[in-house]
């Protein structure tokens, strides 16, 4: 990794902000097409509690720090640039470049941008929650299910995304049960929940239980009650890590789920990734939440590859211009 510290002299084809597997796939996919990049790391990734990765072909079980760490080596094997640091803010200079701005006070410009710097999971406020999140806390089946599957887990209520929730890990634990928890259940979630086998225990979740080999085992309930499981399924408030975005005047956008708000997101076209603002793309759980880290990467790859057709069409351009003066 190269700490060195750029200055506004330093001038990168594109800059890339957000080091996990949407950017680092974007860096690499470009690095590749002979462009000079810059990827900016807060070194931050959404999945850093989750010990194992799962759903990526040919990297299943995987620890997501490996992948990383082979992804950086792999960027910098060819030419690309790799900063440890945190990119607060962006300008649009006069000239259609970008100046972004560190936290650390240095400066970068790039002829264009890739920001792909993921989201934050706000989590429900039930104490010792957080800190077993991506552990036995978790919120997606595709990610977790297999690992604790046909073991007691409990859903905790707390939006519309929770009966949803409760639907799909009963696919696979037949000992699903919805924590009632705060949110006020409908006739007719009670009566699908019921038609599932799905049990509903009322009161809400005031903290977890955990056993003597630091595993969980139940969570306690208002009232002094209690009830066991295994793992306890969430639904986190998707809040997109959009400060460079939004610096550059593109918005968050609400991400709803029957009529609710459960995050926000920055709108960019479904197959390129191009946002509203010229020269500038997003890739990954910034602009599509739900996305694991295959679609992530995806996406990385893909809006790479739109980048550099709009730089190949720029030079395009530049020599027609030059050509026709000269003629």
């Amino acid at each position: 990794m190269d700490d060195a510290k750029e200055t506004m002299d330093s001038l990168f084809d594109v800059v890339v902000v957000g080091g996990g597997a949407a950017g680092l796939a974007g860096a690499l996919t470009l690095v590749r097409a002979r462009r000079s990049v810059l990827v900016i790391d807060s070194g931050s990734p959404r999945n850093a509690p989750a010990a194992h990765m799962h759903g990526y072909l040919g990297h299943d079980g995987r620890d997501p720090a490996e992948l990383l760490s082979a992804g950086r080596a792999e960027v910098t094997g060819y030419g690309g640039r790799i900063r440890q640091g945190t990119a607060v803010a962006a300008d649009r200079l006069p000239d259609g470049r970008f100046l972004v701005r560190c936290g650390d006070g240095s400066t970068v410009r790039a002829r264009r941008l890739l920001v792909a710097t993921g989201l934050v999971d706000e989590l429900p406020a039930v104490p010792g929650l957080a800190a077993r999140w991506g552990r036995d806390v978790l919120h997606c089946p595709y990610c977790h299910g297999w690992e604790v599957r046909d073991t007691p887990v409990a859903v905790l209520a707390g939006g519309p995304v929770s009966v949803h929730q409760a639907k799909l890990w009963r696919h696979w634990c037949e000992w699903t049960t919805l924590l009632a928890h705060t949110w006020k259940l409908t006739a007719e979630d009670r009566e699908l929940l019921a038609a599932l086998g799905i049990a509903v225990a009322e009161g809400e979740v005031t903290g977890l239980v955990v056993d003597g080999d630091d595993r969980l085992s139940g969570v306690t309930l208002a009232g002094g009650g209690a009830l066991e499981c295994r793992a306890l399924v969430v639904a986190p408030r998707f809040a997109a890590r959009s400060g460079v975005l939004t610096s550059l005047g593109l918005p968050t956008a609400g991400l709803e789920r029957d009529g609710h708000v459960i995050g926000t997101c920055v709108a960019s076209d479904a197959a390129t990734g191009a946002t509203a603002l010229p020269g500038v793309w997003v890739a990954g759980n910034v602009t599509a939440p739900m996305a694991q880290v295959a679609g992530a990467a995806a996406q990385g790859v893909q809006a790479a590859v739109a980048i550099n057709a709009d730089l190949i069409e720029e030079q395009i351009r530049r020599a027609v211009e030059a050509y026709r003066a000269g003629s």
